[in-house]
């Protein structure tokens, strides 16, 4: 099965959804609050920072993990934020209420909350490791736009959207280059608007869509952060 690319890498990801979503906010501008971009580390940082930079925003992070399967690693049976939102996968067919659970409202099996507890502790940690480059934000009647590099699941970004709610923003957006055509109309219930650049199918994994899509890693990550928060502070 082959794929055609449809973007260079991030960045140039990143400059086609900077227009799409400024373009959406000037035809929208009398009732688009203040915005601020809000990216999913680490990969979402690249494409996220020529969307801030166009818009001239903050840009700051919402961390978000798969919890993965005690027995399989790479099956992701949920999706944890650093502040502790959890959303879980196998209710994913269910109403939206449904979604939300709590730690005191999860009556999971110890071996899945140790799942839990080992996600909550990467997104806490990668959060320490990424706030000394965020600046400060007041989230109160903003509009958050969250960004990542590709939505497969859809499970990250939506468990930040819970996140991002519960910020007292007056919107919550999600963004990103790409994404499952089907999965559209879920993604569509987390967010008050929801921009999307391209939906291939078949769709097997983000990657394959990029030339270049290699690991980013916490120094750069840091190096974006920075890059946006120091116009902004001068």
């Amino acid at each position: 099965m082959s794929y055609t690319p449809l973007f260079t890498d991030r960045t140039d990801a990143g400059e086609k959804l900077a227009q799409k979503i400024d373009s959406v906010i000037k035809q929208s501008a009398a009732s688009t609050k203040r915005p601020i971009v809000y990216a999913l580390p680490r990969g979402g940082l690249p494409v996220a920072a020529p969307v801030a930079r166009l818009l001239g925003c903050p840009l700051t992070i919402m961390v978000a993990k798969k919890i993965s399967h005690p027995q399989n690693p790479e099956l992701a049976i949920g999706a944890v934020t650093a502040s502790g939102n959890v959303l879980w996968n196998e209710q994913k067919l269910n109403h939206r209420q449904n979604y939300l659970r709590s730690h005191s409202a999860d009556r999971s099996a110890p071996s899945r909350e140790l799942a839990l507890n080992l996600a909550i502790d990467k997104a806490k940690i990668l959060e320490e490791q990424l706030i000394p480059g965020c600046p400060q934000v007041n989230t109160e009647n903003a509009t958050v736009i969250l960004i990542d590099d590709g939505i497969a699941t859809g499970m990250t970004i939506a468990v930040a959207a819970i996140a991002a709610k519960a910020l007292g923003c007056a919107e919550v957006w999600l963004c990103a280059p790409l994404a499952p055509l089907k999965l559209l109309p879920w993604l569509s219930q987390w967010c008050d608007r929801l921009i999307i650049l391209e939906t291939p199918e078949p769709f097997l994994s983000v990657s394959h869509f990029y030339v270049d899509f290699p690991q980013v890693e916490c120094s750069e990550a840091l190096v974006y952060l920075q890059q946006q928060h120091q116009p902004l502070t001068d």
